[in-house]
């Protein structure tokens, strides 16, 4: 479902900035993959993402997406084959909007649109019945506008929008980061049953070692701009973050350096 060929991504070229962010990373996934990332600080996480829906163009290497080369594609063009969360709960939502509003954006997503905009009552109908999966209450307020709701809210119907078009990859780039753990820990609830329901294919990037363990079913870790562990199966299960630590230390040479993974 997804390739990833010697990317290659340097940032501030010729410069005293000169960065090497992505440095000959090679990934495969498989359909139905739901793949956990985690990484040190400047390990090139959220830029492998950003390489993949097309936010800026890799230096060399090819982005494969379900059997088609998307490495020259703008990134409205791949928009079709992806769906994205983001860490920010503002993100993804059009705030003055309502709702519903929301939603349909998201249900027309890749659709012709001719001139007429209004909602159908079985669309309307559709859209309270995905929004009671969330278990938020939200099917009652879907002419309520989205700047009202709380951030969890938020992401909880970014989510769901990202998903309305089951798409061939789902990217979701710390996307409980900025909440509080009890809400963080239902979202990551309803990312998993959403992936698991409609079988997605699904990368997710967190600093939380605890929830890259207990999600997915495969495990990688980054560093230096290239992935240097891949956890899957039954030793994926038996990970402790002790574990992950240690063989952090194994391959990179490295203690792992990242405040906010160590104290989550």
């Amino acid at each position: 479902m997804l390739k990833l060929q010697n990317i290659r991504k340097t940032f501030n070229i010729g410069t005293p900035n000169e960065k090497v962010a992505l440095d000959g990373l090679n990934l495969t996934l498989k359909p139905g993959d739901f793949v956990t990332i985690i990484g040190g600080n400047g390990a090139g996480k959220s830029t492998m993402l950003n390489a993949i829906s097309g936010a800026w163009a890799v230096d060399s290497g090819e982005i494969i997406i379900d059997g088609v080369d998307v490495t020259n594609l703008p990134e409205y063009k791949r928009a079709e084959y992806l769906g994205r969360v983001f860490q920010d709960p503002m993100m993804g939502t059009a705030t003055d909007m309502e709702i519903e509003e929301n939603l349909a954006i998201a249900y027309r997503r890749g659709k012709k649109r001719g001139l007429s905009w209004g909602i159908t009552s079985k669309e309307r109908e559709l859209y309270k019945e995905l929004l009671k999966t969330l278990d938020l209450g939200l099917e009652t307020r879907m002419r309520s506008k989205v700047g009202l709701l709380s951030g969890g809210q938020r992401q909880a119907l970014t989510l769901l929008m990202a998903t309305l078009q089951k798409p061939k990859l789902l990217l979701l780039d710390e996307h409980t980061a900025a909440l509080d753990p009890k809400t963080a820990a239902k979202v990551l609830e309803l990312s998993e049953k959403i992936i698991t329901e409609n079988g997605l294919t699904a990368l997710m990037v967190t600093h939380n070692m605890k929830d890259a363990i207990a999600h997915g079913n495969r495990l990688i870790m980054m560093g230096n701009g290239k992935v240097i562990l891949d956890i899957e199966g039954e030793d994926k299960k038996k990970l402790t973050v002790e574990d992950l630590l240690q063989k952090f230390s194994v391959a990179s040479g490295s203690e792992f350096a990242s405040d906010r993974a160590l104290l989550s």
